[in-house]
């Protein structure tokens, strides 16, 4: 027998099973270096990738927006924006730098929570020059042209009046737009709720190419790209991280060709075979990814890839944030059953999408086909049954439960991270 550890929230669920039992897991800690995060960032800022350096483009300007990632996201900003910063002033010492949150259409960050992702000391310098986006204010947002498939491409006034815009992020397989960074810190990070729901649209989310891993042909990902291109994102540093959140590796400069770099790059560790079993476990990768139900679906996807017809998936995330989007948790809770709620999806015109139904409209894609067990915070039980999915106190209970329902001999995969690897053949 061997131990199984599954991350969840800031601990790991353990489990005992047989020495032969597929373990999915990515390659990303072959990377370990002994290099600080922050060297291996200010390395890559010393090379960049189809760009001059962020000093030289910050020469004459008098003001320059960072966007730096939400609560949601475990990019190392203290690896990253010292770097950042310290060129910026290199190339013009009286720049006025603002650090502008993409919060998407996630909940707004809170003030802890900046401490949190930034450290006393950067949140100290800037904590006057932080704003926090809002996608839902029209009064803040701007429109600066039309995305390729037909809405207005609206972003922040902040990001569209700034004289020189840059862009921290991390690249991790994202399960419908390929994978995480570059241009994804534009749309959806600092759009309008009326350019995200326009891209995020039941057609686009139901594209095979709409998939984890998958960029070329993604007509998600070609609609942020424009985004990117009308705000005018200058430069980007995006880094890959390990799974105990540590920077390994960094990608500076043009945001298409350096985080193309970096995609490329993270593919050779994170893209596993499928091991198609029974039972399959899997998860959002612990905190912070898994703080509520919206986030969830992109480990789902990963237990999706690789669980057999008429398979059960355990899916381990503490939501202990809640449902993460009321929105989100209506569509699939208000209707009588899930195949009814994800008709509605598929039936929605692009014009029509509604707030959070891309991650409303993978879960049901997940939960009417297969039996999904969810294992959440205690606390959660009831927001967890609204999803039209069985609920699980702990990782014990729901593996029993999927026995129960698959008999002793089920086949079983276990997926440590749901959100690190990209299963595919």
């Amino acid at each position: 027998m061997k131990t199984v550890k599954f991350f969840y929230a800031k601990k790991t669920y353990d489990l005992e099973v047989p020495d032969d039992t597929p373990v999915l897991t990515s390659k990303v800690d072959q990377l370990a270096s002994d290099k600080p995060g922050i060297e291996i960032v200010r390395e890559a800022m010393e090379h960049p990738i189809d760009s001059p350096r962020l000093s030289e483009l910050a020469k004459g300007k008098p003001d320059c927006v960072i966007i730096i990632s939400d609560h949601t996201r475990p990019v190392p900003s203290r690896d990253i924006l010292p770097n950042m910063v310290r060129e910026l002033r290199e190339g013009s010492p009286e720049i006025k730098i603002t650090l502008l949150v993409s919060t998407g259409f996630h909940r707004p960050t809170t003030v802890e929570e900046l401490k949190s992702k930034l450290g006393d000391e950067l949140y100290e310098e800037f904590k006057d020059h932080i704003v926090v986006h809002d996608a839902h204010d029209p009064s803040k947002n701007v429109k600066v042209g039309v995305l390729p498939s037909g809405p207005d491409c609206i972003i922040d006034k902040v990001a569209e009046g700034t004289s020189l815009l840059v862009a921290e992020g991390f690249i991790e397989p994202h399960f419908f737009a390929g994978f995480s960074g570059g241009r994804k810190s534009i749309l959806p990070g600092v759009a309008d709720a009326v350019t995200v729901m326009g891209n995020h649209c039941s057609k686009f989310i139901d594209s095979p190419y709409s998939r984890t891993g998958i960029l070329d042909n993604n007509p998600m990902h070609e609609d942020m790209l424009a985004a990117a291109r009308m705000a005018k994102l200058a430069y980007i540093v995006n880094v890959v991280i390990d799974e105990n959140k540590k920077t390994v590796a960094a990608f500076a400069g043009n945001f298409e060709t350096a985080h193309r770099r970096g995609c490329d790059f993270i593919s050779d560790y994170v893209c596993v075979k499928p091991a198609y079993a029974d039972i399959v476990i899997t998860t959002n990768g612990g905190y912070p990814l898994d703080q509520n139900a919206y986030q969830s679906p992109k480990g789902m996807t990963a237990g999706e890839a690789t669980v057999n017809d008429g398979g059960v998936i355990i899916m381990l995330s503490s939501c202990t944030d809640g449902n993460g989007g009321d929105f989100f948790w209506h569509i699939i809770a208000d209707e009588p059953d899930i195949e009814t709620a994800y008709q509605k999806f598929l039936a929605t015109p692009q014009e029509k999408t509604a707030p959070d139904q891309w991650c409303s409209q993978i879960f049901a894609r997940i939960a009417r086909k297969y039996k999904v067990i969810f294992v959440a915070e205690p606390e959660q039980k009831e927001m967890i049954e609204g999803l039209k999915v069985e609920y699980a106190p702990d990782l014990a209970t729901a593996y029993a439960r999927a026995r129960e329902i698959k008999g002793p001999d089920a086949s079983l995969t276990c997926i440590p991270n749901g959100i690190s690897v990209v299963v595919r053949e």
